[in-house]
């Protein structure tokens, strides 16, 4: 997926409480900082990913650009007789590494993915994303995260982009008893490979799929895997892969 992002200004007296009531994180924390939440499914599957700042009578919401199709019209067919507002906005999302420029906001997933800039150009950084993402065992939509995802399986409690105690939204049920009732039997996993293997490759067990090779930077990539069965080299294509420790 391209990483090409979409701001949207929220406006109304009703913004914050009626994305409260839908998304994954507690949006009170918004106002001068930015918060990274989800909109799941009732079933608990993920939608899309997204960034929310609040900053005067408006809420920015920072959201893949091929996502943007998908979430507006659902987030609209919330709203009913809310008094929100949902909009394009002509401001430029840039993001970077290095110093930060003036009103940039610290990416609240994790202090090594740098900042995040809402303005009129591009101030980004020549940061190789895929590689941080990959290091850092970042999820984006498109590769990692999809309409099959459990965001609790994508890593989202670890980068900060779900609240436990912030009360009802759409998914929260399932998310919840992901949380306390299961141990996770499958998720993301950083591994590395010798030889050849393309993302998108099934990662073989002897004769059993362990999982499949997603974002790929040198010889190490992001994988999602049956752990139960991820122990000891495991091939994908031509490739060794061994799961790398957390």
């Amino acid at each position: 997926m391209s990483d090409a992002r979409q701001v949207f200004a929220i406006t109304g007296s009703d913004r914050l409480g009626f994305l409260q009531n839908l998304v994954t994180n507690d949006l009170r924390k918004a106002e001068g900082a930015l918060v990274y939440a989800a909109l799941l499914t009732p079933q608990g599957k993920f939608i899309a990913d997204f960034f929310v700042h609040e900053t005067g009578d408006m809420m920015l919401l920072d959201v893949s650009a091929a996502l943007a199709p998908v979430l507006v019209p659902r987030l609209n067919m919330y709203r009913l007789r809310a008094d929100v507002q949902i909009a394009p906005s002509p401001m430029v999302v840039s993001r970077g590494t290095g110093p930060a420029p003036v009103g940039a906001l610290p990416d609240p997933r994790d202090a090594r993915l740098g900042w995040r800039l809402y303005g009129p150009e591009d101030l980004s950084d020549a940061t190789d994303w895929d590689a941080l993402r990959v290091a850092l065992l970042v999820p984006e939509a498109g590769i990692e995260l999809t309409g099959d995802s459990y965001i609790l399986e994508q890593g989202f409690e670890r980068l900060h982009g779900v609240d436990f105690r912030k009360g009802c939204y759409v998914g929260q049920e399932v998310t919840a008893r992901m949380k306390h009732k299961t141990e996770l039997r499958k998720g993301l996993a950083r591994v590395e490979i010798h030889g050849d293997a393309a993302p998108g490759t099934p990662i073989m067990a002897g004769d059993r799929e362990a999982g499949t090779l997603l974002t790929r930077a040198g010889d190490q990539a992001i994988a999602y895997l049956r752990f139960d069965r991820a122990e000891g080299p495991m091939q994908a294509g031509d490739a060794v892969v061994t799961r790398l420790p957390d």
